[in-house]
Parts: structure tokens; sequence; C-alpha cells
């Protein structure tokens, strides 16, 4: 009964395509992209937003302090750009490796498609392997100085804005190993051992 149905479908024109299943690795692939860009991409936001003013007395005339305010933002520091912009270009490659995923079983290349994605992951990872240890170094400076230099830290002054900071480096550092661990996983599926 079930193939005169299929018969049926046929002869009317239709074509039968039988559902297919994503394998449970490709599951998990999917998942720690979808981890990966979240984290990017909230470290990307939060890097992007942050800036702290606060007044500071710079002088005393008499009895009367005169104030200034002063503002910390992370485009004061050209190692913060720098890692907005890595994080940001990491958390688009992410995007557009989940639109391949979810739509890349219509693609019939696939050997080319695994090829090219390990490579793109490779330099993703490369890109905001340098972009977190950038901003690691200048965040390191600012939490605590350096005396050979005469460099003061700012943290013990913009304490909101060094949190602020930190946070998106943890982010982007759990970004950063959940993008290892994908590369990790695509790159044996293009080179067999």
């Amino acid at each position: 009964m079930a193939s005169g149905n299929e018969e049926q479908k046929i002869e009317s024109g239709f074509n039968v395509v039988p559902q297919t299943k994503l394998p449970k690795k490709d599951w998990i692939l999917l998942s720690l992209r979808v981890v990966t860009f979240f984290a990017t991409v909230s470290a990307t936001i939060v890097m992007s937003l942050n800036k702290q003013t606060k007044n500071f007395v710079v002088a005393t005339i008499g009895t009367t302090p005169i104030t200034v305010p002063l503002t910390a933002k992370f485009q004061h520091t050209p190692a913060f750009v720098y890692f907005v912009v890595a994080n940001g270009i990491v958390s688009l490659h992410n995007l557009v490796m989940i639109a391949m995923d979810i739509l890349g079983h219509k693609f019939h290349n696939r050997g080319l498609q695994l090829a090219l994605i390990a490579v793109l992951d490779t330099m993703a990872l490369a890109l905001a392997s340098s972009g977190d240890g950038a901003a690691t170094a200048m965040a390191e400076l600012g939490r605590n100085g350096n005396s050979h230099a005469k460099w003061n830290k700012i943290c013990d002054k913009f304490e909101a804005y060094c949190n602020r900071g930190g946070g998106a480096l943890i982010a982007s550092f759990i970004g950063l190993i959940l993008l290892l661990i994908v590369t990790g996983i695509c790159s044996p599926q293009v080179v067999p051992l």
C-alpha cells in the first residue's frame, strides 16, 4: 500500500525526498558555533560600549577645588579598538558558518566547502587570538601600571571601566577556546589521517 502511494506521488510529478537528519557531530559543531558566536559578539558589544567618566580634582585655589571630568573609553587605546574589530570579524565569520551549517546541505561541492571552512576557521582563530593578546596586555598595564616606565595604573580610578573590559576579555577568551575546539573538529574532516 505504501509503494502505491509513492508511485502515485511520482506519477503526479512530485519527487519524494527522504528527510535526512544531521549526524550528532554536526549538531555538536553547530551548537559550538552558536555559543562561540554569542561569546564573541557579547565581547564586542561590551567592549565597544565601555566608557566611564569621573570628576577629578586637578588643583585647589584657596579652599575651592577645581575639578575636571575625565573619560576612559575603549577608543583611547588602539589595542582595544583592534580587540573590538577582531571580535566583530570573528562574530561575523561564525554567523556565516552557522548559516553554512544550516544551509550547506544544498551545495554539492562538499570537499571544497570543507577545505574553505577549515582555512577560514584557522584565520578566525588567529585573528581572535591576536586581538585577545593585545587587549590582555593593555588590560594588565591598566590594572598594574609599569613602575619602570613611570606609567600609573588607571583601574584604581576607573574601576567600572576596567571591570567591564575584564568581562569582555573573559567572554572573548571563552569564544577563543570554543573556536579552537571547532577548528579541531573541522580540520580532521579535510585532511585524512
